[in-house]
C-alpha cells in the first residue's frame, strides 16, 4: 500500500520525523518497504505568471516572454515551449536555482536576447516524464510562492509491504492508528455530519444471500454534476497513492476506500432498469460486461448484484458497465455494504482479474462503519458535484460474531519473556481501541469490528509484543545442555548426495514443480496428469511426474545460449496418482511423492583439453555415473534394456538395485532430440532418492599375501543373449560353488562379432577373472577348475560354447 505522509499527518502528526516513523511502523509490523521522496531535490523554483508572450527576433521557434515572479519587476526569460502564453502560471527557476541533477541556473543570452532564468517542465523538474510543453500550475497558486510549498513536493510517499492478516491497515485510517498506538499522539478520525435527506426516495434492495451479503448500506442522490472538476487536493492524494483521476464521482469512491478502508460503488440510478435490485449469488451460464470492459461468465460461487433478473455487479470485486457512471450522470445510487470474506476470497484469482476492493473484502472490512463511511462519502459529493440526497437505507442481515479472547497475563509473560506490567497491557489496549474487562489478571477483549486478525490468545500477545516494543524485549540465549546428534553412517543425507554429484561434474538445478501438460503426456508418458486449480501460467498447468522434463529444458536453454557442454541434476519431489495414499501430515490423499535424483548430460565428456581427444557423452559415461553415486552396492545394479516415452527405445534400460526397479537411464529419443533442436543427444538417468540414502558398511577383511593369478575365458554366445544376465550367472556360481570362492572379480572386456554370414546370430565375449587363495598359492589345476566351472554354468544358462 502506498500513501504519502502528509495525508496520514492530517489524522495524526507525532512529534517525530519520517526516518523515526518509518522505523516505528516497520518494527511493530507494517514494513517499511520504501520511503521515497515525492519529487527530486531542487531550489529556487517558484511559481510565475506569464504577463505577455513576444516572438524572438532572431529565432523563430523562440519568444520572448515577460514574467512575473512576484519580486516587483517583470522578468525577460526567452522560452521555446509551445504552450507558452499570457496569463498562464507555470515553474521558472529563477536565476541562482539548482535544479534536478545539479544544473545551475544564470543570466543567459539566447540568439542575442537576455534571459533572466528558465520556464520548466514537468520533466526538467523531475516531477513526470511530460515534456511536451511548460507545466501549468492552478489559476489560484500564489505568485512568487516557492513551488515545493505550492505543490506541497516536501513529502515522503511510504510502501507499505502488509501481511494479509492486516487488512486493517489497508486504509489511511487503519494506519493512523497504528501511529496513535505507538506515539501516544492524538488520532483524528475523518468523520462528517449526517446529511439531512431532502429527497425521501428509497432504492428497494432484497438480500436473498445471508452467506455473501451480511449488511447492505445505500443512498439514492439526485441532481448531481459529475462534470465538476475534482479538487487539485483530492486528485493529488490520489495520485501519490497509486491512483489516476477518472471523474468526480469516481474518484471521491476511491477516495473513500483509502481513506477509511470501504469499498464502495456509484450505480447510475437511471440506468437501473427494474428500479430495485436485488443481491444473491448467481446462476451458472450468466454473463457480465465488467467496468474493465472485460466480458465474464458467472458461475455460481460468484456473488452478483441484480435489476430484475440482469446481473449489473459483481459483489465485493468490480461493478458493471452498464450501470457505470458517466459524465452525463445527474441520479445516482450509492452502495457500502459488507461483503463475508469467504464469499470473495479466490474469485479474482479464477476470473484473471484484479480488483482493489476485493483485495479488501477477501481480508475483512469494517461492518459497523458503513453508515458513517456512506455520510462522508456524501458530504464530499455533495461539496463537489452538488445535489440532493436521499435518506440511507441500512440493512443489517448477518454480521459475524466477534467472541471475546481471553488474555492471561502469565502467559503473555510467559511468551514474551519479560515482566509485563497489568497497567502496561491495559494501556496498550486502551491505545489500540480494543474494548476490554478484566477478570483478576486476566484481560477479556472484544475484537472490534475492522480486527478480522484478532481471534486467539496469541493475536493479543502479538498486540503487546508489537507496542511494548520488540526491540525492548532482550535476546537472551536458551540455556540447555549441547548435545551432539550422531549421524548414522549408514544413512546418506540429501546434502551429502547433491556434494557427491557435484564432485562427478554436474551442477545442481532447482525447477518448477508444475510443468507444461504436453510434457507430461508426450514426455514423461503420463496419461492423467494432476492439475493444478489455479495455475500461474497456462504451460506452468500440471504437476510433473518426472524430473527429467525440467532437465531437458534446461539443455535447451543452455544450448540455445551457445553452450556446448551441460551437465546438471536435480533433487526433488514429483507427484503421482496413489489412491493407497491417505491424507496425513505431510501427504496428500491420492497423490505419491517421493523425491528422486535426476541428472543429464550432453555435449564432450569433458572440456576441450591437449591431453584427450574430442568424445561425446555417452550411456556408459552415464552409466559409470550412476555406479559411483552407490559406492560399494554398485555391485548390486543391473540394466534391463526397456522402452520409455522420453528415451530412445535401443538406448535405454532400466535400472534396478538388489532386483528392485529405481530408476531409469538412456539417450533422449530422436524425437525429442530433434523436437528440442539439439544437435546430439543428452544421456539422462533418473533413480529415487530413497534407494541412494542406504550405505552398505565397508566390511574389514584379512589382505592375502598370495599372488593373483589372471585367466580369460572366451566364448561364443547367441546375438540376444546379455552380458548382465551372464554376469549374473558367473555370480551366482560364485556365490553357491565353495571351489569358486578363490574367484575375485570378474569384468567383460572385449566383445567380436565375426563378419561372415554364417555366425550372423552370434557374437563372442572375452571375460577376464581375478583369482587369489587367502591362504595358498593357486596352482594351474585348481585355477582351470575354476574356469571349467564357470564355462558348464555359462553353457547351461546361456548356450555358450567355447571360442
Amino acid at each position: 500500500m502506498q500513501f504519502p505522509e502528509s495525508w496520514l499527518r492530517t489524522l495524526v502528526n507525532p512529534s517525530i520525523g519520517t526516518d523515526e516513523l518509518s522505523h516505528r511502523l516497520t518494527m511493530a509490523g507494517l514494513e517499511v518497504e520504501e520511503a521515497n521522496p515525492v519529487a527530486p531535490e531542487f531550489s529556487g523554483v517558484v511559481v510565475a505568471r506569464i504577463e505577455s508572450v513576444e516572438p524572438h527576433p532572431n529565432a523563430d521557434k523562440l519568444r520572448v516572454c515577460r514574467v512575473d515572479a512576484g519580486q516587483g519587476a517583470l522578468l525577460q526569460i526567452v522560452c521555446g515551449a509551445p504552450n507558452a502564453a499570457a496569463g498562464v502560471k507555470v515553474p521558472l527557476a529563477t536565476v541562482g536555482a539548482r535544479l534536478p541533477g545539479g544544473m545551475a541556473i544564470g543570466i543567459a543570452k539566447m540568439r542575442g536576447v537576455e534571459s533572466s532564468g528558465m520556464l520548466c517542465s514537468a520533466r526538467e523538474l523531475g516531477l513526470s516524464q511530460d515534456h511536451a510543453g511548460l507545466m501549468l500550475l492552478a489559476d489560484d497558486a500564489p505568485v512568487g510562492a516557492s513551488l515545493r510549498e505550492a505543490l506541497l513536493l516536501d513529502d515522503t510517499l511510504f510502501t507499505l509491504k502488509l501481511t494479509p492478516n492486516r487488512a486493517d491497515c489497508l486504509s489511511i485510517l487503519g494506519v493512523a492508528r497504528e501511529v496513535a498506538a505507538l506515539t501516544g499522539a492524538t488520532l483524528h478520525e475523518p468523520v462528517a455530519a449526517p446529511v439531512r435527506p431532502t429527497l425521501t426516495e428509497v432504492l428497494p434492495v432484497r438480500v436473498h444471500a445471508p452467506d455473501l451479503c451480511g449488511r447492505f448500506a445505500g443512498r439514492v442522490m439526485r441532481g448531481v454534476n459529475a462534470r465538476a472538476k475534482s479538487p487539485d487536493w483530492l486528485v493529488q492524494r490520489l495520485e501519490r497513492c497509486g491512483q489516476r483521476s477518472v471523474t468526480a464521482l469516481v474518484d471521491i469512491s476511491n477516495y473513500i476506500m483509502l481513506l477509511v478502508g470501504r469499498p464502495t460503488h456509484v450505480f447510475d440510478l437511471d440506468r437501473i432498469g427494474a428500479q430495485s435490485l436485488d443481491v444473491r449469488w448467481a446462476r451458472p451460464g450468466e454473463s457480465l460486461a465488467l467496468l474493465n470492459d472485460q466480458t465474464i461468465t458467472l458461475e455460481s460461487t460468484m456473488g452478483v448484484i441484480c435489476s430484475g433478473d440482469t446481473p449489473e455487479s459483481l459483489a465485493g470485486i468490480m461493478g458493471g458497465a452498464s450501470t457505470a457512471v458517466s459524465l452525463d450522470t445527474t441520479n445516482i445510487y450509492m452502495e457500502a455494504a459488507f461483503w463475508w470474506p469467504e464469499a470473495i476470497a479466490g474469485r479474482t484469482r479464477k476470473l484473471k482479474i484484479s480488483s482493489e476492493a476485493a483485495h479488501r473484502f477477501e481480508r475483512g472490512v469494517d461492518f459497523e462503519n458503513g453508515v458513517a463511511h456512506l455520510e462522508l462519502m456524501t458530504r464530499l459529493i455533495i461539496d463537489i458535484c452538488g445535489g440532493e440526497a436521499g435518506p440511507i437505507d441500512d440493512q443489517i442481515i448477518n454480521l459475524p460474531q466477534r467472541a471475546p479472547v481471553r488474555l492471561r497475563l502469565a502467559r503473555c509473560r510467559k511468551v514474551l519473556g519479560i515482566e509485563v506490567a497489568q497497567e502496561q497491557v491495559a494501556q496498550v489496549f486502551r491505545h489500540l481501541g480494543l474494548a476490554f474487562a478484566q477478570d483478576g489478571d486476566d484481560f477479556i477483549v472484544t475484537p472490534p469490528s475492522y480486527r478480522f486478525d484478532i481471534m486467539i490468545e496469541e493475536d493479543l500477545i502479538e498486540e503487546v509484543a508489537r507496542i511494548v516494543g520488540f526491540e525492548s524485549i532482550p535476546a537472551v540465549a536458551p540455556i540447555a545442555r549441547a548435545i551432539m546428534r550422531a549421524h548414522p553412517e549408514s544413512h546418506r543425507t540429501a546434502h551429502t548426495i547433491r556434494a557427491d554429484m557435484a564432485a562427478l561434474d554436474y551442477q545442481e538445478v532447482v525447477n518448477f514443480a508444475f510443468v507444461d501438460a504436453d510434457w507430461e503426456t508426450e514426455i514423461a508418458g503420463c496419461a492423467a496428469p494432476i492439475k493444478l486449480l489455479n495455475p500461474i501460467a497456462s504451460q506452468l498447468a500440471v504437476m510433473r511426474s518426472t524430473l527429467l522434463t525440467g532437465l531437458i529444458a534446461n539443455i535447451r536453454y543452455n544450448a540455445n545460449r551457445k553452450q556446448s557442454r551441460v551437465r546438471v541434476f536435480e533433487l526433488g519431489r514429483v507427484f503421482m496418482r496413489d489412491s493407497s495414499v491417505a491424507d496425513g501430515p505431510l501427504t496428500v490423499a491420492g497423490v505419491h511423492q517421493p523425491q528422486y535424483l535426476a541428472g543429464a548430460a550432453w555435449g564432450p565428456v569433458a572440456d576441450e583439453q591437449w591431453g584427450q581427444p574430442a568424445r561425446e557423452v555417452d550411456f556408459f559415461d552415464v552409466k559409470r555415473d550412476v555406479e559411483s553415486l552407490y559406492g560399494v552396492r554398485a555391485s548390486q545394479l543391473t540394466f534391463e534394456a526397456q522402452s520409455h516415452s522420453a528415451l530412445h527405445p535401443g538406448r535405454s534400460a532400466r535400472i534396478l538395485l538388489a532386483g528392485q526397479a529405481i530408476g531409469w537411464i538412456g539417450e533422449l529419443h530422436p524425437r525429442w532430440v530433434q523436437a528440442q533442436d539439439l544437435s546430439s543427444a543428452p544421456v539422462l538417468f533418473e533413480v529415487t532418492l530413497e534407494s541412494l540414502q542406504s550405505v552398505s558398511l565397508p566390511v574389514v577383511g584379512e589382505l592375502s599375501r598370495q599372488p593373483v593369478v589372471q585367466r580369460d575365458l572366451a566364448v561364443w554366445v547367441p546375438a540376444g543373449v546379455e552380458v548382465g544376465a551372464m554376469l549374473a550367472t558367473i555370480h551366482a556360481a560364485i556365490a553357491s560353488d565353495p571351489t569358486l570362492a578363490v574367484v575375485r572379480q570378474v569384468r567383460l572386456f572385449d566383445v567380436w562379432r565375426d563378419p561372415s554370414a554364417q555366425s550372423a546370430q552370434e557374437k563372442s565375449l572375452a571375460f577376464r577373472l581375478w583369482l587369489q587363495d587367502s591362504d595358498v598359492t593357486l596352482d594351474d589345476a585348481r585355477v582351470d577348475e575354476c574356469i571349467g566351472r564357470i564355462r558348464v554354468a555359462l553353457e547351461s544358462a546361456h548356450q555358450a560354447r567355447p571360442r
